[in-house]
């Protein structure tokens, strides 16, 4: 009869189970597994709470302005990093998406994206106005403690579309990359004569008897500032255009892919400043707010209303839309865009986030490049879900303030108001400023009152920001998902540049033909002679189709 080794035992009652400890090496590669993944991600979360603790925590310092200014430096530096690359990468993208799909599917794509923006806006602004009513964030009380509004300036929604228009259409490409139409109303003199004489011709003896008015007169004018409506339909119409060529263009859309590649390894690059950038944007502008407490308190009703709104869209109805068209998991889709939904809170800016945007949607939650590079451009300019909320929140807010009832058509006017201003002020910087004047002249409420909320519109204005980035990302899932089926039968995203450089090649793997405006259309051994698609497919020993030759 064996006996045991004591000490063998006291050796494997140390060592444990085998098993338990191969589980928990499992579990530590995959926490590191998953460290690797989203580094990129923890350090910017790490980037934004470190740039709220250092601009609160400086402010008791009363720092000098040069100091700040200091501070805000290098934010100030990832921004204009971040954006000296969004002119490339909108050309490149959508010239090489656009030249992948057939006019038609183009055309489909433009109507169901700008539907369901429409759709979007529509609904953020009637919630905007539903939340108004209900929390009631204007008490005449505010007026009194923040005195009477400044703005003097005055808006006209009619001029807002036809600005819209001279953006779209651009007589000048290259004055689109740096300037943008604008209406602007400047005074001119206008001499009336006294009296009834109808003379055509005044002497100058008779100055005394005219009588001089001022009459404010249209004109339009170039501001700074990308027109990216103009280029966007440029590189829409000249990549749809494109992919009719077939073999010509083969250069030209290998050019334009690899252009759209080459952007966004830069972007990975840039990426890994975000730490700094961030920090740095957000601890600066903490510390250029005067009174940043009082304006709190005084207002502070106000800012709750809006960012209720921003995250009872993004965290019900957001996810509600993407849960019955998409049928997936909204939540999955939602965190893997927290990235591009911090960079577009710090830098307060859609088309800025960019960049960083097409990254976590071709990286992270894996939606069709084709889509994402066609929607999310038109969306930066065009989509303003954050927007619209805002601004009918804020116009209620300033008529509730001024005692100003309001009739259920006033409120039907704010809401649609806010939609049409939207979609028309698409290229005015700081657009929601100019809405408001649009929305409450339509009410008849105190226009100068908008100058009262500038003081925390530094922090709304990010807060409404994710709103209108995360509204393109979902509308690309919505587009893509409802695109489906056109998607399948054409050629994916990563085929863009051999559809028509190695569109021989691909005939030949295929055995059914090659790409023509986006259809397959079939070839024969001696449609390849010459190439060099006939040597591989011999090399391959891959069967092409022969004409039929029927023997005596």
């Amino acid at each position: 009869m064996e006996h045991s080794n004591p000490f063998s035992e006291f050796l494997f009652s140390k060592m444990g189970d085998p098993s338990a400890a191969a589980a928990s090496c499992s579990k530590l590669r995959q926490i590191k597994r998953w460290l690797r993944k989203n580094l990129l991600l923890l350090v910017t979360v790490s980037g934004v709470f470190f740039g709220v603790v250092l601009g609160v925590g400086l402010r008791p310092l009363h720092l000098t302005p040069d100091t700040i200014l200091l501070v805000s430096y290098p934010g100030e530096l990832f921004m204009r990093l971040l954006k000296l690359m969004i002119l490339p990468l909108v050309i490149a993208s959508l010239i090489a998406g656009a030249a992948s799909l057939n006019a038609k599917m183009n055309g489909r794509l433009a109507i169901r994206t700008m539907v369901y923006f429409l759709l979007t806006s529509l609904f953020n602004a009637a919630l905007g106005v539903a939340l108004a009513v209900i929390m009631h964030p204007g008490d005449p009380e505010t007026k009194k403690l923040l005195g009477a509004g400044t703005e003097q300036r005055e808006v006209n929604i009619l001029d807002g579309f036809l600005d819209l228009g001279r953006n779209i259409f651009p007589d000048n490409l290259f004055q689109a990359a740096f300037q943008q139409a604008h209406t602007v109303y400047i005074p001119r003199k206008v001499y009336v004569r006294n009296g009834t004489e109808n003379d055509t011709l005044i002497a100058s003896a008779d100055i005394d008897v005219l009588k001089a008015s001022i009459n404010m007169v249209r004109d339009v004018q170039y501001r700074e500032g990308t027109n990216t409506l103009g280029i966007i339909f440029f590189c829409l119409v000249f990549g749809t255009v494109l992919g009719t060529l077939g073999r010509k263009a083969r250069v030209v859309v290998e050019f334009f892919s690899a252009v759209d590649e080459v952007i966004m390894k830069m972007v990975t690059g840039v990426m890994w400043l975000t730490p700094i950038g961030v920090s740095s944007v957000i601890a600066g502008k903490i510390l250029c707010v005067e009174n940043l407490g009082l304006v709190t308190v005084q207002l502070g009703w106000f800012i709750f209303t809006v960012v209720l709104g921003v995250l009872l869209y993004q965290l019900v109805f957001m996810q509600l839309i993407y849960l019955a068209i998409v049928k997936r998991n909204p939540f999955k889709f939602y965190c893997g865009l927290v990235q591009a939904t911090l960079t577009a809170f710090a830098t307060a800016s859609t088309a800025a986030a960019l960049p960083v945007t097409f990254r976590c949607m071709d990286q992270k939650v894996k939606v069709d490049s084709r889509v994402s590079r066609f929607v999310l451009p038109i969306g930066a300019t065009v989509n303003m879900d954050g927007t619209a909320l805002f601004v009918s929140i804020a116009s209620v807010f300033i008529a509730q303030i001024n005692e100003i009832p309001l009739s259920m058509g006033e409120y039907v006017t704010i809401a649609l108001t806010s939609t049409a201003a939207s979609i028309a002020s698409a290229s005015v910087p700081s657009a929601a400023l100019v809405l408001m004047l649009i929305v409450l002249t339509a009410i008849d409420a105190p226009v100068q009152d908008v100058s009262l909320l500038f003081a925390v519109d530094w922090f709304v204005d990010r807060v409404r920001t994710t709103n209108n980035m995360l509204g393109d990302c979902y509308a690309a899932a919505v587009v893509e998902h409802l695109s489906k089926a056109e998607l399948k039968a054409s050629p994916s995203h990563g085929s863009i540049v051999r559809n028509l450089t190695d569109r021989d090649d691909h005939a030949a793997a295929s055995g059914n033909g090659h790409l023509g405006n986006g259809h397959i259309l079939p070839i024969s051994r001696n449609d390849l002679k010459g190439s060099e698609s006939y040597e591989t497919a011999a090399m391959l020993e891959v069967k092409i189709q022969e004409p039929a030759v029927h023997k005596k």
